[in-house]
């Protein structure tokens, strides 16, 4: 009944966590944004201090650790940015809610079969794991995309700046025309 109860919370976190990630790519992003979650995050680390979570074994974080940076391919080759005014937003893309509802789908059937073969605070820390081995190497790449497409929009705004400075106006045009029929003038 617990095993239950705890998936459809798991399933409604899931969907509350997607929603606020569609609605965040409406607001710029910044450095900042992209490096707290896996800081926040690594909080949870905290939970292998309980010893019914102490009884994973090496192998057993290994191997969640490197299901999650599978799945963070996925989530890296589908996460872009772009310029847009003066600000760097997050690309929307329609696969990445499709990525997130499947790779949910995915733990919860895995959860469900590894459940009889573990205890529920061992599988809980292997599948912080496993999240956690998912979100590092995405925001990491995400980190540096981000900065490639800011340096972008520095480079562009130090060019167009560089234009204006250099541009003349209407009336010093006039007066260099001025200059080339006449010669130079002395006052």
């Amino acid at each position: 009944m617990y095993g239950i109860l705890f998936t459809i919370a798991a399933a409604g976190m899931a969907l509350l966590a997607m929603f606020i990630r569609m609605r965040a790519m409406k607001k710029p992003a910044s450095a900042r944004k992209i490096l707290i979650p896996p800081l926040a995050m690594s909080t949870g680390f905290l939970m292998f201090l309980y010893p019914p979570v102490q009884q994973i074994t090496w192998l057993e974080v290994i191997e969640a650790f490197s299901v999650g940076l599978l799945f963070s391919i996925l989530l890296i080759k589908t996460s872009h940015f772009e310029i847009r005014g003066q600000d760097v937003f997050m690309k929307r893309t329609k696969l990445l809610p499709v990525i997130l509802i499947s790779l949910l789908v995915i733990r919860l059937i895995v959860k469900l079969l590894l459940d009889i073969h573990f205890e529920y605070e061992v599988l809980a820390g292997m599948f912080f794991i496993l999240a956690f081995g998912m979100l590092l190497p995405w925001r990491i790449a995400m980190f540096f995309k981000f900065k490639e497409v800011h340096r972008q929009l520095k480079w562009s705004q130090e060019f167009s700046e560089h234009d204006l400075k250099t541009q003349k106006s209407p009336d010093e045009e006039v007066d260099d025309k001025d200059e080339d029929l006449t010669g130079p003038r002395s006052v």
